[in-house]
This record gives C-alpha cells, structure tokens and sequence, in this order.
C-alpha cells in the first residue's frame, strides 16, 4: 500500500469521525438547551467539524501530492 493510500483512507476515517462526533455534539446541545439552560444556540455544535474538515482536507492534499511525486 503506497503512503498517498494511506491518506486518502484517512481522510475517510476522519470524514465518519466528524459526522459522529458533530451528531453527538448537537444532540447534546439540544438535551442542554431544554433541560439545563444552555444559552447557545444548537448551531454551535457545528463548529465541532471545522478542525475535521481542516485534517481532511491536509489529507487529500497530501495524498494527490505523493500521488504526483510517485509517478
């Protein structure tokens, strides 16, 4: 398995890793909201995926370039 390999299914695992952790983070900002008094609202949670989609996207980078450098 060449190493532009491991990128791109990392950049996969990273992708299913966000969607479940910004699921979680929403419906608990939602349990919080109704049950104990969050002021923020549930759109926060959100922001939870912005440093994944930022390693994604290292990852797909980095793997077209040793995808390049190896031809």
């Amino acid at each position: 398995m060449t190493l532009s390999a491991v990128f791109w299914i990392l950049a996969a695992l990273l992708s299913d890793v966000m969607c479940a952790v910004t699921a979680y983070s929403y419906c608990d900002m939602l349990w919080g909201i109704r049950y104990a008094g969050y002021s923020a609202p549930a759109s926060v949670a959100f922001l939870t995926a912005v440093p994944y989609a930022v390693g994604i996207a290292v990852c797909i980078v980095l793997a077209v370039l040793l995808k390049r450098k190896n031809r």
